[in-house]
């Protein structure tokens, strides 16, 4: 029988907003000297929202519509494929091992076979038009282009019923060290299921209006959502509504009422 499959495709254009939760602290060490702060402690309401909101839709579907989550359901390997004019292996190599041990459902690793679950090629931004006609043609390249200002992005090929089959992220290396780490931690949140961006997030690096460069305590507690085993490829926003709360509850990821 054959599969259906969608691509979701999605862009980045950043720059900067500020906003209030609880719990303000410095960016983690390793970040970059200019990064932002974090708010570190959310309502189960504003994690629930933000869940909801990233992990359905996406700024470009193509093919079969999904019925709804899109993750994998196996463990994921990814393959950097290196190039252009500046050397980012070991930095995304980091970035790499940042999710795989802030967020052990992933079961991520790096490989290098050709049949990796996630590719991420790193490219020169003048290469970045030709990636884009090369993967999408010419129709949908001038689509997203003429909608946005993108400085990378990722295409996720899922079956119909929410299985992720593979992701491609292109990640531009030649335009500084702040584009470059926010783009590769950006780009990998699409890459594993968080498809969509919310404007009006004020917490989530999945936000245009923002450049962050580094996983966020927010982004990770959606993360871990996304990948506890009751969080099943396919389920519908009702399906996924009715048990976030208790998975919330369960991982202790909100911060009490009273503490905040």
């Amino acid at each position: 029988m054959t599969r259906l499959l969608t691509i979701c495709v999605v862009l980045i254009a950043m720059s900067v907003t500020v906003f209030a939760a609880s719990d303000k602290q410095p960016a983690p060490p390793g970040a970059l000297e200019d990064a932002p702060p974090q708010f570190t402690r959310f309502t189960a309401a504003e994690l629930e929202r933000g869940f909801l909101a990233l992990a359905f839709g996406s700024d470009l579907r193509i093919g079969a519509r999904p019925l709804g989550i899109r993750r994998f359901d196996h463990p994921i390997r990814v393959r950097i494929i290196g190039g252009g004019s500046v050397d980012r292996r070991i930095a995304m190599t980091r970035v790499i091992e940042d999710y795989a041990r802030e967020v052990p459902g992933l079961q991520l690793s790096e490989s290098m076979a050709t049949d990796a679950d996630i590719e991420l090629r790193l490219i020169d931004e003048k290469d970045f038009q030709s990636a884009l006609l090369a993967a999408f043609g010419a129709k949908i390249a001038k689509t997203f282009v003429a909608r946005t200002d993108p400085q990378c992005m990722t295409s996720v090929k899922s079956t119909a019923d929410g299985a992720i089959v593979h992701s491609v992220s292109f990640i531009i290396v030649d335009k500084g060290d702040d584009v470059f780490i926010d783009c590769a931690y950006h780009e990998l949140l699409h890459a594993f299921g968080l498809s969509n961006h919310d404007q009006r997030n004020p917490w989530t690096t999945l936000n245009q209006k923002r450049m962050v460069g580094y996983l966020t305590v927010y982004d990770r507690s959606l993360l871990t959502l996304l990948y506890d085993e009751r969080i099943k490829p396919g389920m519908t926003l009702r399906q996924a509504r009715a048990v976030l709360r208790e998975l919330i509850a369960e991982r202790g990821l909100a911060a009490p009422p009273h503490s905040r």
